[in-house]
């Protein structure tokens, strides 16, 4: 489909995969099925058991394990040729200087917070790497909502609302971001993190299809493939 000369960007290009949950999990292997072969994966969590509903790389094999370790594995039984290069680190203004962000040739945001994914943003956009950046999955249960657009014309999604004002204070004229037209729910059973707020409810296939979607926009825009 996309032929040699394209393939050989893909195999050349070295992308990072900022947040490996259950979109970024899903990003990280779509891309390195589809032919990249140098990635880096940053997270700084564990494979804990409420992970095992939505999350490619959780299994009880992998309990405990930190994702980025778990996804590695995953990835080198794909393609043992493959260059992972892993960071268990949590993105911060205080800790973003740990990774050299003009080596990459696109990232993935796949994190949770708002700081952090500002800090990715930021930081890209001082690069000039590309990047898609994913709001929230969290709550939902269409992933035929799920659409890709400049953050400036995004509606309904909460957190697209906060980064999208945030963007502007900033300065940022444009962001390519995964969101959800699909108004959150209110989970029936709710559960509090231990800060005391509310903890997102999810499944196996909203997730998922965001990271599969984003996995799709970062090798079109590699390639420079498109369906007109």
């Amino acid at each position: 489909m996309f032929g040699e000369e394209r393939m050989e960007k893909l195999y050349s290009s070295h992308i990072a995969v900022f947040g490996i949950g259950g979109v970024g999990g899903y990003v990280a292997e779509a891309l390195v099925r589809s032919g990249i072969s140098h990635i880096d994966l940053i997270d700084n969590d564990t494979v804990n058991l409420s992970n095992l509903n939505r999350q490619i790389i959780a299994t009880y094999d992998t309990l405990n394990e930190y994702k980025t370790d778990a996804a590695k594995k995953r990835i080198l039984s794909i393609n043992p040729n493959a260059q992972v290069n892993t960071y268990n680190l949590f993105i911060t203004p205080e800790t973003s200087n740990q990774i050299d962000f003009s080596k990459y040739d696109y990232i993935a945001d796949c994190i949770d917070t708002v700081s952090g994914k500002l800090e990715l943003i930021t930081k890209a956009k001082q690069e000039s790497v590309k990047i898609i950046s994913c709001m929230g999955t969290g709550n939902k249960i269409n992933p035929c909502e799920l659409e890709v657009d400049d953050i400036y014309n995004t509606s309904v999604c909460p957190l697209a609302r906060v980064i999208r004002s945030e963007c502007r204070k900033r300065g940022i004229d444009s962001l390519k971001v995964l969101y959800s037209k699909e108004k959150p729910l209110k989970p029936i059973t709710e559960q509090r993190s231990s800060s005391g707020k509310p903890v997102p409810a999810s499944n196996s296939f909203v997730p998922s299809c965001a990271g599969i979607i984003i996995a799709s926009e970062i090798i079109k825009d590699i390639t420079g493939i498109q369906n007109k």
